[in-house]
C-alpha cells in the first residue's frame, strides 16, 4: 500500500511538474513558419481553449495550455514550439507585466469570422483575374479559414456575419483596375467586365460604378457597427475615392458608356473618406494611376535600398497598433503594386500610421478608427509581411 501510495504521489508530481503550456516563439531565429504558427493559434481557438498574443514578447509570441492533440498539431504542421511549465509561464507574465517593458499579455478567447471579399470564379471554376489572390494563399498555407464573398454578398447585408473583412486587388471606383490600354483585348479582362455588368443590373445598377459605390457604402456601415476592414494595394486608395465621389460621375465612357463630368475634382467630398483627402484623381481611361494618393510614379528607389520600418508603439496603453506590428522584423522589405505607397501630403491628420519610408515620403501602412470599427490600409502587397495576415486575432 505504502509503495502504491508511494508511486501515486510520483505520478502526481510527475504530471504537475510537466510543462503546462505550448509557447509558439514568434522571433526570426526560433520560429521556422510564422505563419503556419498563426494557423495553429487560430485552430487552437476554434478547439475551444484560450490563448495569450504576448506582445513585443520574442516577435510577438502565442501561448496556449499543453495538450498533446495540439503539441501534435504543431509536429504536423511544421510549427516550432516548446513546451513550458506553469512557473515558467507566470513567470513570462511577470515579465510582461513590469511597467517599465513595452510588452503585453492579451487573453484570446473566440476564433473571429473572416471574409475575404475577391472575385468568384467562372463556372468552369477557373479565376476570373490572371493574378493570384495573396490573401487568400497566406491564409490558405496558414490553414485559417475564411469565406470568399463579393459584390452581392456585400449588397445584400451578409458582412455582418463576419468579425474581419479583408479587401485586395479591387477598383471601387468601377474602372477595372484601369486596364483599359494595356488588357483590353484580353479574354479574362472582357469576362471580368460582363460578369460586373451582368452583376449590376441583376442588383439593380445601372452603371459597375453604381454597384462599386453601394459596396463601398456597405463596407462603411459595417466598420461604423464594428467591423475591421483591412484594404491592401488598389483596395485601399479607390476605396477613399469612391467615397469622396459619392454621386459624381468620374468614369469616361470606356468604362461606363458616357463621359465623365467635367467638373468631378471640384465636387470631391473629402469629409466622406477614411484616409485621405486633397487628392487629384485622373479621369484619363488610359492613365494606370487613379490618383495623386500613390507614390508610383517617379519613385526613385532601388529595390535593393527600397525598405520601410514598422514603428513601436506602447503595448500596455495602444494594444491594437501593436498588434498590427507584431512582426519578426521591424524592417520591411518594399514591392511595388498598382498602389504602392501612399503621399504622405494626402493623409488626414487623424491617420495613424504604422509604418513608412521616411526618406520617400511615404506612409505604407496606416490605421484609423470608424465608429465602433477599424480600418487598415497597406500599400501593395506580398506574402512576406506577417503583419498583413494575421489581424484577425485582434478581434478577440
Amino acid at each position: 500500500m505504502r509503495r502504491l501510495i508511494t508511486v501515486a504521489l510520483l505520478v502526481a508530481f510527475a504530471l504537475q511538474a510537466k510543462a503546462a503550456y505550448i509557447l509558439l516563439p514568434m522571433d526570426p531565429d526560433s520560429q521556422r513558419d510564422h505563419l503556419k504558427a498563426y494557423g495553429i493559434t487560430f485552430w487552437v481557438l476554434q478547439n475551444g481553449a484560450e490563448s495569450w498574443w504576448l506582445l513585443n514578447y520574442r516577435g510577438g509570441s502565442f501561448a496556449f495550455k499543453h495538450n498533446p492533440i495540439f503539441e501534435k498539431e504543431c509536429i504536423t504542421r511544421g510549427v516550432s514550439y516548446e513546451v513550458i511549465a506553469d512557473a515558467q509561464f507566470n513567470h513570462i507574465l511577470e515579465e510582461i507585466a513590469h511597467p517599465e517593458v513595452n510588452m503585453d499579455a492579451i487573453k484570446l478567447e473566440v476564433a473571429p469570422r473572416v471574409a475575404v471579399y475577391s472575385p468568384k470564379k467562372d463556372e468552369k471554376g477557373i479565376d476570373i483575374q490572371p493574378w493570384d489572390d495573396a490573401v487568400t494563399l497566406a491564409l490558405t498555407y496558414a490553414e485559417i479559414p475564411y469565406d470568399v464573398v463579393y459584390d452581392e454578398e456585400v449588397v445584400n447585408g451578409e458582412l455582418a456575419k463576419y468579425d474581419w473583412l479583408h479587401l485586395h486587388h479591387e477598383d471601387f471606383t468601377g474602372q477595372y483596375g484601369r486596364f483599359y490600354r494595356r488588357y483590353i483585348n484580353q479574354p479574362w479582362y472582357r469576362e471580368h467586365v460582363r460578369q460586373a455588368e451582368e452583376t449590376a443590373k441583376k442588383l439593380g445598377f445601372a452603371k459597375v460604378s453604381q454597384l462599386k459605390l453601394a459596396v463601398v457604402k456597405n463596407i462603411k456601415e459595417y466598420v461604423i457597427g464594428g467591423g475591421f476592414m483591412f484594404a491592401m494595394c488598389s483596395a485601399a486608395d479607390t476605396y477613399d475615392i469612391a467615397l469622396a465621389a459619392d454621386g459624381v460621375d468620374i468614369c469616361e465612357k470606356e468604362y461606363d458608356g458616357d463621359s465623365a463630368d467635367p467638373n468631378a475634382q471640384s465636387k470631391l467630398d473629402f469629409s466622406k473618406t477614411f484616409a485621405f483627402r486633397d487628392f487629384e484623381i485622373t479621369t484619363n481611361p488610359n492613365e494606370f494611376e487613379h490618383a495623386s494618393i500613390d507614390n508610383s510614379r517617379g519613385r526613385r528607389i532601388s529595390p535593393d535600398q527600397d525598405y520601410f520600418s514598422l514603428f513601436d508603439f506602447s503595448a500596455k496603453w495602444d494594444p491594437v497598433p501593436t498588434m498590427l506590428t507584431q512582426n519578426h522584423t521591424r524592417t520591411v522589405k518594399g514591392f511595388m503594386g498598382q498602389t504602392t505607397a501612399f503621399r504622405k501630403g494626402y493623409i488626414k491628420s487623424n491617420v495613424l500610421t504604422l509604418g513608412d519610408n521616411k526618406p520617400a515620403g511615404e506612409s505604407r501602412y496606416i490605421h484609423g478608427t470608424f465608429g465602433e470599427g477599424t480600418w487598415t490600409f497597406y500599400g501593395a502587397m506580398t506574402p512576406k509581411i506577417i503583419a498583413i495576415t494575421w489581424k484577425t486575432l485582434q478581434l478577440t
